[in-house]
C-alpha cells in the first residue's frame, strides 16, 4: 500500500477511566499553538483506563503532511497563518508527531508535552553542535569536564555537571574548540543533552542519576540504544521516506560497497533539526537538505585514495567538488537522485538500495528510562 494511502496514527495518551480526556490540557496545548482545529482526539475506555489518540484530521494531514511529508511543514504551517514565532520549532514537533504513521504511546499528557521539548532541545543542540572528525571511540573530550578510562571510556569528572560538559564537547561556542568525536558518537552526547536539559527542568531526582550514571560508566553504541532510545519502522514496514520529526536520529547508509569500506564511511548518522534541515557536525550552520544529504553519501565513492601508508581514505574536496558539478548538471543531479532516494538495503547487502532507511529513533520518554 503506498503511504499516500495511510492515515495519520498520531500519539497515544492513557487516562483513568471516568476523567476526562487528559481533555482539558491536550485541548488547551493545541489550542496555545493555534492547532485546536487541526486535531482529531479519540478515547477508548477499557478495563478502568482510557486510550486516547490524537492525530492530525484528514484535511489537515492532506494539507500539511501530504504523503506524510514533513520536510515542508513549516511553510505549509504559514500559508494558514502559523508563521515563524518563538514557539516555531514546538508547533512543528506536534505537527509532525499529529501526523505520526505508527502511533507513539505515552503514559501521560505531561509525558508527551516533556518529549516535545526534549525533541526541541535536541534540535538546537544539534544546530550548534561543531566537532572534528574522527571514528575512534576514544577520541578527546574537554578535560575540565571529561576524564577517560580505557576500561569504560569517557566519564563526567567530579564535581562537573552533565548539561554543562555535554554543551562544552560539543558547541564550540562555549570553549572556542572543535573536539574528536564520530558522528554517532555524537548523536548519543547531542540527544543525552536534550534529555539531560529537560531532566534538569522537570525532573531534578532524574537529573541527578542522570549525572551518578556519566561519572561511573559511559552508556555508548547498542547499550545506548537500548537505554534511551525508541526505534519505529522496518525494512518490511519502512517509515515514509520524507516523513521526519525534529529531534529525530537519522541513517543514511552508503551504498557503495567499496567506500563504504572506510571506517567512518559506512554511513552518516545526523539530527534531524527541523524545516526540512539535517544536521552537519564537520561545519557549523551548513546543514543538509535530505537531497544535499544523499549527494554528498554519493559522491564519497569518488573521493577514495589511498594515503603514503596505503591505507584508503576520503578526500572531502574531491567529494565537495563533484556534488557542486552534480547540483549544476540537472540530468545528472536527477539521476543521482533517482538511485538514491531509495530504502537502503539490508546490512551487508549492496544491490539495489539507496541511501534511505527504514527506521526512525526518538528518545525515549523520561518516565521510560531505566538506568540500572
Amino acid at each position: 500500500m503506498s503511504t499516500a494511502a495511510l492515515a495519520p496514527q498520531g500519539v497515544g495518551l492513557l487516562a483513568s477511566s471516568g476523567q476526562g480526556p487528559g481533555s482539558a490540557g491536550l485541548s488547551e496545548a493545541l489550542a496555545r499553538l493555534g492547532l485546536a482545529t487541526w486535531c482529531d482526539i479519540e478515547r477508548r475506555e477499557s478495563a478502568g483506563s482510557a486510550q486516547i489518540t490524537v492525530r492530525l484530521t484528514a484535511a489537515a494531514f492532506a494539507e500539511l503532511c501530504p504523503g506524510f511529508d514533513t520536510l515542508g511543514l513549516p511553510a505549509r504551517l504559514a500559508r494558514h497563518g502559523l508563521s515563524a514565532d518563538a514557539h516555531s520549532l514546538e508547533r512543528e514537533v506536534w505537527v509532525a508527531l499529529l501526523a505520526a504513521p505508527q502511533r507513539i504511546d505515552f503514559d501521560s499528557l505531561q509525558d508527551l508535552q516533556a518529549h516535545v521539548r526534549v525533541r526541541c532541545n535536541i534540535a538546537r543542540a544539534a544546530d550548534k553542535t561543531a566537532l572534528a572528525f574522527k571514528t575512534t571511540d576514544a577520541a578527546e573530550r574537554p578535560d575540565a569536564y571529561w576524564h577517560y578510562r580505557e576500561d569504560v571510556g569517557f566519564l563526567l569528572q567530579p564535581d562537573a555537571g552533565l548539561v554543562d560538559a555535554l554543551v562544552a564537547a560539543t558547541q564550540p561556542e562555549r570553549t572556542g574548540r572543535l573536539y574528536d568525536f564520530s558522528c554517532y558518537r555524537a548523536t548519543e552526547y547531542v540527544i543525552l543533552l536534550g534529555l539531560a536539559q529537560e531532566a534538569q527542568h522537570s525532573d531534578p531526582e532524574f537529573y541527578a542519576c542522570l549525572e551518578a550514571s556519566a561519572r561511573q560508566t559511559c552508556i555508548k553504541s547498542g547499550r545506548f540504544h537500548e537505554v534511551f532510545l525508541i526505534e519505529q519502522g522496518s525494512l518490511e514496514a519502512p517509515i515514509p521516506m520524507r516523513f521526519y520529526v525534529p529531534g529525530d536520529r537519522v541513517w543514511f547508509k552508503n551504498p557503495d560497497p567499496a567506500s563504504s569500506d572506510i571506517s567512518g564511511y559506512e554511513g552518516s548518522w545526523v539530527i534531524y533539526l527541523g524545516a526540512g534541515l539535517f544536521s552537519n557536525f564537520w561545519k557549523l550552520g551548513q546543514h543538509f537538505t535530505l537531497e544535499a544529504k544523499a549527494l554528498e553519501v554519493y559522491h564519497w565513492r569518488h573521493g577514495v585514495f589511498r594515503d603514503p601508508a596505503a591505507e584508503l581514505q576520503i578526500d572531502e574536496n574531491v567529494v565537495e567538488a563533484r556534488v557542486l558539478a552534480t547540483q549544476a548538471d540537472a540530468a545528472q543531479y536527477a539521476h543521482v537522485l533517482q538511485q538514491m532516494n531509495r530504502y537502503r538495503d539490508p546490512t551487508g547487502v549492496y544491490q539495489d538500495g539507496g541511501c534511505i532507511d527504514a527506521t526512525r529513533e526518538f528518545p525515549r520518554p523520561l518516565s521510560r528510562i531505566r538506568l540500572d
